[in-house]
C-alpha cells in the first residue's frame, strides 16, 4: 500500500520537528500501549504452543503468530523512523471457511477457573488465543484515531481488519469443535428486527444550495 510520505512539521515552542519525532504525546502513550499488547499476545502464544494437542489448532497458532511478528515489526519501524516501513503491511488470510453451525447443544460440565495447569486443554488454548487477539483491536483502534503521523495512522489502520480476521478464524475454530455455540432467535424475532429500518432516500442537491468558496 501507499502512505503518504511525512514531512518536516514545526513545534511552536522548538521549530522543525523531525520525521523520527512526528508524534503527538497522545500517540505516543498509545501506539507503547498497542506495542506491548502485540508483545503479551506474541508471548501467549508462545506460552500456549506447548500445550496444543490438535494441529489444526497448531496450525492456526504458528501462522498466526508469525503475522503477529512481521506486523509489530512493521509498526515499529515506522513509530521509530516516523516514515514508510521498509516492508508494507500486509492482509491475513485464514483457512477456515465461513459456515458457523447455529444451536445451543447440552456441553458438559459448567465451566469454571483452572485448578491446576495439567487442565490445560486445546479449548482453553483456543479460547485464550480469542482473548488476546481481540484485546488488540480496541487499542489499536484508539491509537489510529488519535495519531499524528500518517504513516503511523495507516499501519495501524490496516492492522485493524487483521486483529478481525484471526478473531475469525479462531471463532469458527472453536464453532466446528463445539467450543463455542452460537444461539438465534426466533425467526419471527430476527425477521421483525430486519424489517424494522428501511433504505434512506438521496435527496437531490437543490440549486442554490451548494456552500460559496
Amino acid at each position: 500500500m501507499e502512505f503518504q510520505q511525512p514531512q518536516n512539521h514545526q513545534n511552536v515552542e522548538t521549530g522543525v520537528v523531525p520525521p523520527q519525532m512526528n508524534h503527538g504525546g497522545h500517540e505516543m502513550f498509545d501506539v507503547h500501549e498497542v506495542l506491548s499488547g502485540a508483545i503479551n499476545t506474541m508471548n501467549t502464544y508462545t506460552m500456549l504452543s506447548e500445550h496444543v494437542q490438535d494441529p489444526e489448532l497448531r496450525d492456526i497458532l504458528q501462522r498466526q503468530k508469525q503475522f503477529m511478528v512481521d506486523e509489530y515489526n512493521i509498526t515499529l519501524e515506522c513509530f521509530q523512523t516516523g516514515q514508510d516501513p521498509a516492508k508494507p503491511t500486509q492482509s491475513y488470510k485464514m483457512k477456515q471457511g465461513n459456515d458457523f453451525t447455529y444451536g445451543m447443544q447440552p456441553t458438559g460440565q459448567p465451566q469454571k477457573p483452572m485448578q491446576s495447569a495439567t487442565e490445560i486443554n486445546d479449548e482453553i488454548i483456543a479460547q485464550s488465543m480469542l482473548n488476546a487477539v481481540k484485546s488488540g483491536a480496541p487499542v489499536k483502534t484508539a491509537a489510529a484515531m488519535e495519531a499524528t503521523n500518517p504513516v503511523v495512522r495507516r499501519v495501524l489502520a490496516d492492522s485493524l481488519p487483521n486483529c478481525i480476521e484471526m478473531a475469525y478464524e479462531i471463532s469458527l475454530y472453536q464453532n466446528k469443535h463445539g467450543y463455542y455455540q452460537v444461539p438465534q432467535l426466533a425467526q419471527q424475532d430476527m425477521q421483525q428486527m430486519q424489517n424494522g429500518y428501511a433504505p434512506a432516500t438521496v435527496q437531490p442537491q437543490m440549486p442554490g444550495n451548494n456552500p460559496t468558496h
